[in-house]
């Protein structure tokens, strides 16, 4: 019986191989460097996983084929047209990876980042009036609170800095940035979403961060996390091992978990007398309670209203928002000439903008923000799986494996399709010769953004949020709080790098990448702040 099934399952993968390759056009690529991880090691290894991507992609193509972990191929597409048409057709025609889906069920559950298809669209759906114009706009307040905590405590961000300052010797002093960025936006959406303030700011230690805090602080697990999750690409179930990273992971699960519970608990029991109807339709956790009670179109069972609980949790503390914050105060504290700019800007304008001001009276402001998201977006790369047959059209042509020319690539059922977001943002041959650099200026003029880059069709010709029926429901949200933040910091300090403008930062990986000053523990970026006088 044994020799049965394993004939059968050999069977079945040499067919499926043989399919896989009669169906999908073969395309040339870079050699493996190591025969179980193909180049994949490399990749994760890399600090700018995004330029080997570009190179491969000057050299080989706008779509080409990368040997993965134990035989297996991912495509790469690296061309505007070809991702235009990917991200069109994301969740139904090419969906997470068995990892993904692994990992998402294992830390948020079957939420709105886990559930594909209709599932995907019916939630999407229940959450979307709380990410509106309109509710953003009603949270401006909110976001200024965060940066100033002028209302609901007594120990706020600029306050507490100013007390390291008076308590300083010099004019300056040296300030650990990192966890205050995640601090402000941890209790923004706990007020913003929950209508509840986890006092992180004001030194209150939420269960839960200090499971977040844990992520990151030990690079040699790090590394070691790094082959472990290569082999769970081609054998999911290996994450059910415990390790201390998935140990981690359960904890902070479970974690999250009471948090929403006790969350939902208090809203449900307070929502006749606290919430009122209209309020109830914009706020993220009276549209939660409303989908549990709501017809078959936009209803959601309580796991999946926990589930979308736990990502707004997890993206209060690892977001796009604080990540790009921190990533802007090492861009600024870089390029002084660049912060004096933005804070003339800031000071000329007066008074703290409305939303509707930070969006279209602001323009240099934008450009700094826009060029963060650009250089440094969150997430470096996405693999998906077709589910289905697919042709995907490129707007050049490529050379096949056997040295044809073909505009357009068959992609058979199974195969695995990688786009690195941070090579598209990146690239050269998209964005000019001056790609690389931290040049705000380029978003101000017409011509500052070439032809090639007007065709990605992402939000302002970014990947960052990705696109299609899975772009980031909280895109407007995470820029209203970047753009609120940032004014409020560098119209009220000066940022300089601790040991000069070179110091080298590095990318470490927590739950996800960070920068951090190089030599420095855990995921640590100390810069230099005074006063703006």
């Amino acid at each position: 019986a044994a020799c049965s099934f394993a004939a059968l399952w050999a069977f079945v993968k040499i067919s499926r191989a043989l399919r896989w390759r009669l169906k999908t056009t073969q395309l040339r690529g870079p050699p493996r460097t190591s025969l179980i991880y193909g180049v994949s090691h490399d990749i994760a290894s890399s600090q700018d996983s995004g330029a080997m991507y570009e190179r491969w992609a000057t050299e080989y193509g706008v779509a080409y084929m990368i040997p993965s972990v134990l035989g297996q191929t991912r495509v790469v597409l690296c061309d505007p047209r070809a991702i235009a048409h990917f991200y069109a057709r994301e969740t139904w025609t090419y969906v997470q990876t068995p990892l993904s889906l692994t990992l998402l069920e294992a830390s948020i559950g079957r939420g709105l980042l886990w559930s594909r298809g209709e599932a995907h669209r019916r939630q999407r759906k229940a959450l979307t009036p709380a990410f509106s114009n309109a509710a953003i706009r009603k949270l401006t307040s909110v976001f200024y609170d965060s940066a100033y905590k002028e209302r609901i405590c007594d120990h706020d961000t600029k306050g507490a800095w100013d007390a390291d300052l008076e308590s300083s010797k010099d004019v300056s002093a040296v300030i650990e940035v990192q966890n205050w960025m995640n601090h402000i936006s941890l209790d923004t959406i706990g007020i913003a979403g929950f209508s509840h303030d986890f006092g992180s700011l004001h030194g209150e230690r939420a269960s839960v961060t200090e499971v977040f805090d844990t992520f990151g602080n030990n690079q040699q697990a790090s590394a070691v996390n790094h082959v472990f999750m290569l082999l769970a690409s081609v054998f999911p179930i290996i994450t059910k091992i415990p390790t201390r990273r998935t140990n981690l992971i359960k904890k902070l699960s479970a974690t999250m978990g009471e948090i929403s519970d006790d969350l939902l608990t208090r809203s449900r029991r307070e929502k006749d007398v606290v919430v009122g109807e209209r309020d109830e339709e914009t706020s993220i956790i009276g549209l939660l309670i409303r989908s549990e009670g709501q017809d078959a179109e936009l209803h959601m069972s309580e796991e999946e209203v926990v589930a979308q609980m736990k990502v707004l949790l997890l993206a209060g503390y690892e977001t796009t928002s604080s990540e790009s914050i921190l990533w802007a105060l090492i861009e600024l504290s870089r390029h002084l000439d660049v912060q004096t700019r933005l804070r003339e800007e800031l000071i000329a304008f007066g008074a703290d903008p409305t939303y509707d001001q930070l969006k279209v009276n602001l323009p240099y402001l934008d450009a700094v923000v826009h060029e963060i998201l650009r250089l440094h977006p969150p997430l470096g790369e996405l693999t998906r799986l077709a589910v289905t047959d697919d042709v995907i059209p490129l707007s050049e042509s490529v050379h096949t494996e056997s040295g044809e020319m073909t505009d357009r690539i068959s992609i058979a059922k199974g195969t695995s399709i990688t786009i690195s977001i941070a090579a598209i943002n990146r690239s050269s041959a998209i964005w000019g010769p001056d790609a690389k650099e931290f040049k705000p200026d380029r978003w101000l003029t017409e011509d500052g953004i070439g032809g090639k880059a007007k065709e990605v069709q992402g939000h302002r010709h970014l990947l960052t949020f990705v696109d299609g029926p899975r772009t980031c429901l909280g895109k407007d949200f995470a820029i209203a709080e970047f753009k609120t933040v940032l004014s409020v910091l560098v119209k009220n300090f000066v940022f300089e790098m601790r040991d000069g403008p070179d110091t080298p930062v590095e990318v470490v990986r927590g739950l996800s990448p960070r920068p951090r000053v190089v030599g420095e523990d855990g995921i640590g970026v100390p810069l230099r702040v005074r006063r703006y006088e």
